[in-house]
């Protein structure tokens, strides 16, 4: 993924660089669910109404161009139901984008495709972008390391409102996990290790339950690298849960060393988890194939979901 071609058209999104479209849904089929009764909490403006963009044919991922979406103020969910035997394991996906945008089909609906064809239902969480302090149009950012409140409370919903929807939904209050690429990756090990704190004020019964994840993917994890060492916003401890890491060693965009120091405070605090790394890959790949070895790590989370028996 081409990260100037994404500054230029939430810049210029009028310009022909990138097609522009209404709101996001999702296919037929599909319905959003509000994640919040009323207004989200700490709610912001937005530069602009919620608009889908698709890219040119210079920028592609997999041979095809990929659509990500901006200005998100409503955040929803969108349940994907498992295809063949339910294995009662459920997955909020949570799309990257730089806190800016949400790539929603390559990080996105196309995980959920791979996640319901084995089994898993599949949550796909559209969260509040962009978010201060993440402001990729300058050198302005106080921080980069700033926890993205915004953000972070959506996923904190998110899981509980999931949880609290077992039965409706037809999972295992148990085998509630996260999955998420490049920012979302953040996010997930946030979600792994911030999951007591709350950010905002409970608002229904939904918000009474737990909203630490049982398991955890993190694809290309950005924001964990401060100066050599963990970012203090990720603060691991023994509770937090069965993690799988994965990233390619040439990522321009996120470098390795995220996945490196995370895996290593994991390790150290006596967490299960599983890391792989891979020579080549580059950044925000997602699920699309390619020539390359990293193209069959959907295959490795798989492997891993039934050696920590969340999937049969």
């Amino acid at each position: 993924m081409k990260s100037y071609v994404l500054s230029l058209c939430l810049i210029f999104a009028t310009s022909d660089l990138c097609a522009q479209a209404a709101e996001w849904q999702p296919s037929p089929g599909h319905t959003q669910l509000p994640l919040w009764p009323d207004q989200a909490p700490d709610a912001q403006l937005v530069p602009g109404p919620e608009s889908v963009h698709t890219t040119k044919d210079d920028d592609q991922v997999g041979g095809k161009p990929y659509r990500y979406v901006s200005n998100v103020s409503q955040p929803t969910l969108t349940v994907y139901a498992p295809q063949g035997k339910n294995s009662g394991a459920v997955v909020v996906v949570i799309p990257g984008g730089g806190f800016e945008i949400l790539a929603m089909d390559l990080e996105g609906t196309e995980v959920c495709d791979w996640l319901t064809s084995n089994g898993v239902t599949c949550v796909l969480l559209k969260y509040r972008v962009p978010g201060a302090p993440y402001d990729w149009h300058c050198k302005c950012r106080p921080d980069n390391f700033v926890i993205p409140t915004m953000a972070l409370e959506d996923v904190q919903r998110a899981v509980r409102l999931v949880r609290s929807r077992a039965v409706k939904l037809h999972i295992d209050p148990h085998k509630v996990g996260v999955l998420g690429f490049s920012a979302g990756g953040y996010l997930v090990a946030e979600i792994s290790t911030q999951y007591e704190r709350r950010l905002y004020q409970p608002v229904d019964a939904a918000d009474q339950e737990s909203c630490r994840p049982d398991f955890a993917v993190a694809i290309y994890p950005g924001h964990m690298d401060k100066q050599g060492n963990l970012n203090q916003n990720v603060p691991v401890t023994a509770q937090a849960p069965p993690t799988f890491l994965l990233q390619a060693e040439d990522d321009g965009v996120d470098s390795v060393d995220d996945s490196l120091l995370y895996y290593a405070a994991l390790k150290q605090a006596g967490v299960p988890v599983e890391m792989h790394l891979y020579a080549q890959g580059g950044h925000a790949f997602g699920l699309r194939p390619t020539k390359l070895p990293i193209t069959h790590w959907p295959e490795l989370v798989t492997q891993w979901l039934r050696t920590i028996d969340m999937i049969p």
